[in-house]
């Protein structure tokens, strides 16, 4: 279909992060999905992100299944009917489109081929504005270097995630944003708890209330250990052990200013 990932697209090359299990490498304009087959979900998502090209062309294109791959490998349609699951964007639908209008309208439809999803839990509220917003607050910051960022996103695969119509639900996801920064390679790792929001007992409903912080920042090695991905050079490009104390710690973000950059 396209490329994927370029690791070329920042001043220096930074590989997509490597899962500790085998997987199929999906390609797709300006991203690339590593797909988990076991657990039908991706262990890897990797974007290129031109911040000063990115167009708003509106929302064009509908979830269908990557043909590349059986449908048994994917978390397909069937997963998400009749419950309060959203089909999560993991590379956001707007993430690679930039630069022609053609290229960018082609690009930002193949988001939604199913590799590309994860089952989230519907009504995130305010949290959920947030995590989606983690990237452009990251991009805004960004303007001032290199303008350029790379996004790497997935679903947390842990083996206590509960079953659910043939597949595990993942209850955490991570996000990493790389950029130029003024000495070099710079990052910082995101996390998002969706574990009180999943409820099994009634058919998998959101639970209310949302309550409490559900985004946090935390250290890229500590997603590496949750995870077991190999994140390599994102890890020592972290700017959350340079900025606090207690680089260990878990930030909630409630607001784009809580971000530590």
């Amino acid at each position: 279909m396209a490329a994927g990932y370029d690791i070329d697209f920042l001043p220096a090359p930074l590989p997509l992060p490597v899962p500790p299990g085998a997987t199929s490498e999906l390609t797709y304009p300006r991203f690339t999905v590593l797909l988990d087959p076991e657990r039908r979900l991706a262990a890897v998502t990797g974007v290129n992100i031109d911040g000063s090209r990115l167009l708003d062309l509106g929302r064009s294109g509908e979830w269908r299944l990557d043909p590349r791959v059986g449908a048994d490998l994917q978390t397909g349609p069937q997963v998400y009917a009749r419950n309060d699951l959203d089909r999560g964007h993991l590379v956001r639908r707007r993430d690679p489109g930039w630069g022609g209008a053609a290229e960018a309208r082609e690009a930002m439809e193949a988001t939604f081929f199913y590799p590309n999803a994860a089952p989230q839990a519907a009504g995130f509220n305010q949290s959920k504005e947030l995590w989606l917003g983690l990237e452009d607050h990251v991009l805004a910051y960004a303007q001032t270097t290199d303008q350029r960022v790379s996004v790497f996103t997935a679903p947390v695969l842990g083996d206590d995630d509960p079953p659910y119509r043939g597949i595990l639900i993942p209850l955490r996801f991570w996000k990493v944003a790389a950029w130029q920064g003024p000495d070099g390679l710079a990052a910082a790792g995101f996390l998002l708890d969706q574990s009180d929001l999943v409820d099994l007992s009634e058919g998998l409903r959101a639970a209310p209330p949302l309550g409490g912080f559900r985004t946090f920042q935390v250290s890229v090695a500590e997603i590496a250990r949750l995870t077991g991905i190999d994140l390599g050079p994102l890890t020592d490009a972290d700017v959350l052990p340079r900025r606090t104390a207690r680089p260990t710690d878990r930030i909630p973000l409630a607001t784009p200013a809580d971000i530590v950059l």
